[in-house]
């Protein structure tokens, strides 16, 4: 699939003009992040950055695009590739030269999407995802029957992507997510995966939910995120060096299934927090502007770059239930579930359980709205809650 460089190849041109402008073209290919090598033409490419004009094209039968821009392809900016039909992705830069995937819009309330991308080099990283009873990677594609998970797509040369879909995340139950550069599996002090440009996307229903970006550090085992049994994601963005084989990757991420395992809060800068504040307050503008789907994006930022932000989940679990995105404001409400603290806790557990319940009985998941409702009345008695926990159980019997 990386045949590409070869037919248009990767080309920067810097020119400065008599006013010292800045120019330089970037390249990038769109690919399927559920069929491989399959092209996605006329999806629409921006290149943007704060206080400078963005660079629009789209791509053409080959998937490829050339934008030219007046900044530089820095990680200041960011690639947003739209196609009716597929979630809108945003990745940071450098964009150059690289490739991306686009995710088709998921129809399933419990369902999930992992898409991994990289650079050039090197030439086969794999996506594992560990769950009870069973280990997706690319000798067992599709898990067990039941699990409801497999591998779409398996690359061995570069660039990626490397998908797993989840159609149906299984309450009660732990998940883990991890990278394993396995063009280096016996080198644990390789910097191969560290600069590797991998960033892991995760989308839910039809929107990019979290973002992730490799550190820049030595080892060949990156541990991305854990999902708690109650459907929290949590980060672990951990990278270490190992020599074992692909089918024992399970066993270096296994503990991560265990509740009592620990995740430590992934540190974050004071400029980080001022900055995420910051798109934050710009998001509410938008939202109370009426720019929805812009507030979303702006949210979502704020979170990648504080993923226990509780007031911007608040916001983003609001945004998406304004606009109908009923997935992904399931996914929302359980982070706010999972960072409510202080005196006003369990009203917030219990109405963000009442929301996700009501969603459920909305799409005819009886069985798991009875749950949420029920988790619900354990936070604080309501007279709202016996009667729809009455309501569900007469529709299941």
């Amino acid at each position: 699939m990386k045949k590409y460089v070869g037919k248009f190849g990767i080309a920067i041109a810097m020119s400065f003009c008599a006013s010292q402008t800045f120019a330089q073209e970037v390249s990038v290919q769109v690919l399927s992040a559920v069929v491989k090598d399959q092209h996605i033409g006329g999806a629409e490419v921006i290149l943007q950055k704060n206080g400078a004009n963005s660079a629009n094209s789209r791509t053409d039968a080959q998937g490829a695009a050339k934008l030219s821009t007046s900044f530089p392809d820095t990680s200041d900016s960011l690639v947003i590739i739209k196609k009716p039909g597929y979630s809108n992705l945003v990745a940071k830069c450098p964009c150059n030269g690289m490739t991306y995937a686009l995710s088709p819009v998921m129809k399933d309330l419990d369902g999930m999407r992992i898409v991994l991308n990289w650079g050039a080099s090197p030439a086969d990283l794999d996506s594992h995802l560990a769950f009870p009873a069973s280990h997706i990677y690319w000798q067992k594609k599709v898990g067990k029957a039941g699990t409801d998970s497999n591998l779409d797509v398996d690359d061995v040369d570069g660039f990626g992507p490397e998908t797993i879909t989840i159609t149906k995340k299984h309450s009660g139950e732990s998940y883990v997510y991890a990278v394993h550069d396995f063009t280096h599996n016996s080198s644990p002090d390789s910097n191969g995966l560290g600069n590797s440009q991998a960033k892991v996307l995760v989308y839910i229903g039809q929107s990019l939910v979290r973002s992730y970006y490799v550190p820049q550090k030595v080892g060949n085992l990156w541990t991305v995120f854990r999902i708690t049994p109650e459907g929290e994601f949590q980060d672990i963005n951990t990278m270490t060096g190992t020599q074992v084989s692909a089918e024992k990757v399970l066993d270096s991420v296994n503990q991560y299934l265990d509740t009592s395992t620990q995740v430590a809060s992934v540190s974050v800068s004071g400029n980080d927090l001022e900055n995420a504040k910051a798109l934050n307050k710009e998001g509410e503008r938008a939202y109370h502007n009426g720019d929805i789907e812009q507030s979303i994006e702006l949210y979502r930022q704020a979170i990648d770059l504080d993923s226990n932000y509780g007031q911007a989940y608040s916001n983003l679990g609001l945004a998406h239930g304004k606009l109908n995105h009923t997935a992904e404001a399931i996914w929302a409400n359980r982070k706010a579930i999972a960072l409510a603290s202080g005196a006003t806790a369990a009203t917030v557990r219990a109405g963000s359980y009442f929301n996700i319940a009501k969603i459920y009985e909305a799409a005819g998941q009886y069985r798991d709205a009875l749950a949420q409702f029920e988790l619900a009345k354990a936070q604080k008695a309501n007279p709202v809650y016996d009667k729809a926990i009455a309501r569900v159980k007469a529709l299941i019997n």
